[in-house]
This record gives structure tokens, C-alpha cells and sequence, in this order.
């Protein structure tokens, strides 16, 4: 028993000192915006980086750079969605292979196989985790909103 007691505390010492050398360096923050998709003037960043970790706002179908949804119903407005996400990771360095959370918001929760099947052609059977939700109202008058969460590295 007493053997086990330096080897215990030693390890405890050790979680202690590597915990305070990393709360030392403050995590580099960057608030983006590539100016690809996003509209000017509007009041949030398009993606925020925190480390190797990319935050991605909520994405509307819009057509990129305006407030204008894209016409055609809930398969062209998750299209346009999806385009406009992968234009925001690649403008940051990430692709849709870094995604690993994505949150998804439909105006109507009975498109959600009409957006599954536009939503799956985007990945290649490897998807980021993922919740949908019904909700009341979107900005724009959108059918679809997702916004997602990559880490740089994760695709490989």
C-alpha cells in the first residue's frame, strides 16, 4: 500500500501541473467573416474560431451574399444551405469531412426526409453527429436552418 501512495499522489501532481500549464494559454479566439456568403452589415459573425475548433452561425438558403432565399421549396433551400456551409469551411480551411456537430432547424418537421435526402448527398456516409428539431419560424421565412461545428484535422 505504501508504494502505491508516491506513484497515486505523483499522478495526481502531475494532472494538477499539466491543468495549469494549459489554463495558462488563453484559447485564440477569431471572429470571421469570409464576405462569400453572409450579407454585409448583419449582426454576427459568419463562423467564429476557437483554436482548431470552427463555429459556423446558423445557415439560411440564401443566395450567397444577399438576404434572398433561393426558390424551389425545402430540397433547394437545404442545397443552398449546405452549399453555403461547405463555402464558409472552405474560406476558414475546413471541409465538411471536419464537420463532427451539426444542428438542424426545419420550419416544418414533416420535410425532414425531403431533407435527409439532400443533406446525406453531401457527405460520403461519414456524418457528423447531428439533432433535428421542428420550430416556429425561421429568419427570412427560411424552411431550413443549420449550423454546425468542425474541427480542423477531423476529416483525416
Amino acid at each position: 500500500m505504501m508504494k502505491r501512495i508516491p506513484l497515486f499522489l505523483g499522478a495526481i501532481v502531475s494532472a494538477f501541473a499539466f491543468r495549469a500549464a494549459s489554463a495558462s494559454e488563453p484559447a485564440k479566439v477569431q471572429f470571421l467573416n469570409s464576405g462569400k456568403v453572409a450579407a454585409a452589415n448583419v449582426p454576427f459573425s459568419e463562423a467564429v474560431r476557437v483554436d482548431n475548433t470552427l463555429y459556423l452561425s446558423g445557415q439560411l438558403g440564401i443566395a450567397p451574399g444577399t438576404r434572398t432565399l433561393v426558390s424551389g421549396g425545402i430540397k433547394e433551400q437545404t442545397r443552398q444551405v449546405m452549399t453555403n456551409i461547405k463555402t464558409t469551411l472552405e474560406a476558414n480551411g475546413y471541409t465538411l469531412r471536419d464537420l463532427v456537430k451539426c444542428t438542424v432547424m426545419l420550419s416544418d418537421i414533416a420535410n425532414r426526409d425531403a431533407f435527409n435526402e439532400v443533406y446525406m448527398s453531401f457527405f460520403d456516409g461519414r456524418y457528423p453527429a447531428r439533432s433535428a428539431m421542428g420550430v416556429n419560424g425561421l429568419a427570412l421565412g427560411g424552411l431550413v436552418e443549420v449550423e454546425c461545428m468542425a474541427v480542423l484535422g477531423a476529416g483525416k
